[in-house]
């Protein structure tokens, strides 16, 4: 089979219903604190891509058991210090930048060394921003290049709590040291430049020793360590990011409508749903509710007449910086010119983003100019493509892939759009969701 695929056709109008994939930044921190919580914790609609099957793979490793039958995950936790330390143990976190930067913060006690892998993706990605704060706590680190994995992590008996400033919006390395904070004596204090929230929602969840303090532009965490963490039943609800590229496949469709089901609407995630908002596009939450601390939702989207440019911002960046990549898509064809700034996060993703943004718009005819953190977008309100565009060298990125399948269902042209496989990542139901929306009956 190839690993491309083929898109000839726009999408017809469509009036659908979907259900889309549990949350995967729940799913890799439900893993992570189901194993070290004190009994079983059930999960149903566990994302089961390979960054959680990763995250599976890495506490079994640990000594923990696992067993998943049909649409239930059962993890058998042994307690906050349970993990069983093997001498020669290597953790392949494969593509999970989360998984990566989260599991170090639960290795900072352990009694032998400790190997961190990850695939040619995630060994390109910066660690010296989690092993820094990280060995305030006592443990030592051997990075590759001073930055890169694979790298060694040899933990201390006791740990120190320590004070940290995270200046760049980046919930992987706050939360690593939460988790490093729950098993160190006395209080650790951060102070975090606003990011998704999950792990505070978790740990409040779960009855844990966090107290946070939200200011406009950074929060204050405050974290004691853990005695006992209790088990943690968990219906994972869908992922918001996931559910952005029918969002904004239904913005950019004509006289189209969808309900996506039981989404996370977490305000810390929702940045694009603001952006699209101000730009036109008509988006509504139907039965709100609160589940486990987290806020859920249906989101009814119905295509716009006309799409609005805009200035975006930046108070918006840390909730949507998953989804820039298709919220240019939607700023291609607006009516005016739209300018994106602060974007510098975006490099420091699988892949190059704002630079891979760029050539996409590019190769759909879409004159724009990129800086280092920085695009402004002349949209096109009657973009229309027709010719061949290959899309391919994008380290396998799966956000890359899916935005260009939405480009090339959006846009028209002859698309080939190879590392099909790369959705297996975060996202192996994409293309049936895509389907199941194309479908006629």
């Amino acid at each position: 089979m190839p690993n491309y695929i083929v898109i000839k056709k726009k999408i017809k109008n469509f009036d659908k219903k979907i259900s889309v994939s549990g949350d995967k930044s729940i799913s890799i921190r439900w893993v992570l604190f189901s194993s070290i919580a004190s009994g079983i914790s059930k999960a149903q609609n566990l994302l089961l891509s390979e960054d959680v099957s990763a995250a599976l793979e890495a506490i079994r490793k640990l000594g923990i058991k696992v067993i998943i039958k049909k649409n239930t995950c059962k993890i058998y936790g042994k307690g906050i210090n349970g993990f069983k330390f093997n001498k020669n143990l290597t953790i392949n976190a494969k593509n999970s930048g989360t998984l990566g930067r989260l599991i170090l913060g639960l290795l900072v006690n352990s009694d032998k060394e400790i190997k961190l892998i990850g695939d040619s993706s995630l060994s390109k990605r910066d660690f010296k921003r989690v092993t820094d704060p990280l060995s305030k706590f006592g443990p030592t680190f051997k990075l590759s290049k001073n930055k890169h994995l694979p790298l060694t992590i040899k933990g201390v008996d006791i740990t120190k709590p320590i004070y940290h400033y995270e200046d760049k919006g980046s919930a992987q390395v706050k939360s690593s040291i939460i988790l490093a904070a729950l098993k160190t004596p006395g209080t650790t204090i951060i102070k975090a430049k606003k990011s998704r929230n999950h792990t505070e929602i978790l740990c409040k969840h779960i009855g844990l020793p966090i107290k946070v303090k939200n200011y406009d532009k950074f929060d204050l965490i405050k974290i004691n360590r853990a005695k006992k963490i209790r088990t943690l039943n968990y219906n994972i609800p869908s992922d918001i990011s996931s559910s952005a590229f029918f969002i904004i496949l239904t913005s950019l469709a004509k006289s189209s409508k969808l309900l996506i089901k039981n989404v996370n609407i977490n305000s810390s995630r929702t940045g694009a749903i603001e952006i699209l908002k101000m730009m036109g596009i008509k988006i509504i939450f139907r039965n709100k509710r609160i589940y486990k601390g987290e806020p859920i939702a249906d989101i009814l989207v119905n295509s716009p007449k006309k799409i609005k440019s805009i200035n975006c911002p930046t108070k918006f960046n840390s909730g949507a910086i998953d989804e820039f990549l298709s919220i240019f898509l939607v700023a291609a064809k607006a009516d005016g010119i739209s300018t994106f700034k602060d974007l510098s996060e975006l490099n420091q993703k699988e892949s190059p983003r704002l630079i891979w943004g760029s050539k996409i718009l590019n190769l759909l005819g879409i004159k724009n100019i990129m800086t280092k953190d920085s695009i402004k977008i002349f949209g096109n309100p009657n973009l229309l493509v027709d010719k061949k565009i290959v899309i391919k060298g994008f380290l396998k990125d799966h956000r890359v892939f899916m935005t260009s399948v939405i480009a090339a269902l959006s846009f028209g042209g002859n698309w080939y759009i190879h590392d099909k496989d790369s959705i297996k990542t975060s996202f192996p139901n994409f293309l049936k969701i895509i389907n199941q929306i194309k479908n006629d009956k």
